[in-house]
This record gives C-alpha cells, structure tokens and sequence, in this order.
C-alpha cells in the first residue's frame, strides 16, 4: 500500500518543503517524512494537493497521459458569458497552442473559507465564479485561460483531483489514505 496525502493547500505557500527566502512551504503543514507533491499548485492558488510516499502512484497522478480531471474554481473579474464559457470548453489558443477542450460552467458564489488577504475589491466591477475540468496541466493556465476569453482570475482554488477533494479540509489541513497502485483511476 502506498501513503496519499490530500492536503488544502493554503494562499501563498510553495509547493515544496524549504525555502531560502523563508517563504511558507509544505513543512509548515504537513510532518511527515519521505512524502512529495504528486503535481503543483503555484503559490497564488489554494486547494487540493495531493503528496505520496510513492514514485509510481506520484507519477500517475502528475502524469498528462493519465489524464486524471482536475476541478477548478475560479473567481474571475467582470460578469462571465456564455460565450467565454463556450469558449473556455472548447480549448483556448494560448501562446503555447491551443489548450485541450474543458468542461466551464459558471457558480453560484461557493461556500469557501476566507482567504488571507481577501481578494480586492471593487463595487463598480463584479465578479464571477467559474468551475473549469481539466485533463492537462500547463503552467499558470486556468489564469491563462480566463484571461485569454477576457476574465481575469482573482482568486483560484482546485478542489478535486480526480476522485479526491478538500471536502472537510480547512487550509493547511490534511489527511491521509491507503491507496493500492490499481486504485488510481485514468481520466
């Protein structure tokens, strides 16, 4: 049996586990040795990161051939459309070609923690919240996404990586389960 880590992966830390410049990092969360991130979440987004103990199980779950969903939500600046979702599911040409099709559907504001500091902001510029799938994992690029149709990100949070979610998660909390190798499931 391999170890699994879900952890909800709070605004601002590195996805890793030290830092020279002293920034917040996976350390100050999760204590236990010999495990590593399964993928990444840059430092500006929050939510579900998965870490094992496992090379195989890690791979897999990081590994675009596997093409394991992962669920987004973003908050995005301005009223979205139903173009720009129409478009945001049919792949977006970005500047390293054009992205995979996704399933986009726009949210009723979620029932998430408060972030720390809060998003700006402005009462002349509404916002929506947008839930994106996706099956591959480009740099920066539900931020790359939103911004190409004309919605900026503001806040961004994953909240599920294939069938594994921050439901019941706090950021910075975790939990762990035993997971078989055959247990991870393709996309």
């Amino acid at each position: 049996m391999s170890r699994l880590i879900l952890l909800n992966k709070p605004y601002l830390t590195l996805c890793q586990f030290s830092d020279k410049d002293g920034r917040p990092t996976l350390a100050d969360h999760v204590d236990i040795p010999e495990v590593y991130p399964a993928g990444r979440l840059d430092h500006d987004s929050e939510g579900l990161l998965l870490l094992t103990d496992d090379g195989v199980v890690q791979a897999r779950i990081a590994d675009p051939r596997w093409k394991m969903p992962k669920t987004y939500w973003a908050q995005v600046e301005g009223k979205i459309t139903a173009e720009a979702l129409a478009k945001l599911a049919a792949g977006v040409e970005l500047n390293d070609g054009l992205t995979l099709p996704a399933e986009a559907r726009e949210l009723q504001t979620p029932d998430l923690w408060e972030r720390n500091p809060p998003i700006r902001y402005r009462a002349n510029i509404p916002t929506s919240w947008v839930e994106l799938v996706l099956r591959e994992g480009r740099n920066r690029q539900v931020r790359r996404m939103t911004a190409a149709v004309g919605f900026p990100t503001l806040r961004l949070v994953r909240v599920a990586i294939g069938p594994w979610t921050t439901e019941g998660l706090a950021p910075g909390e975790w939990r762990s389960i035993d997971i078989s190798r055959h247990d991870i499931p393709r996309g």
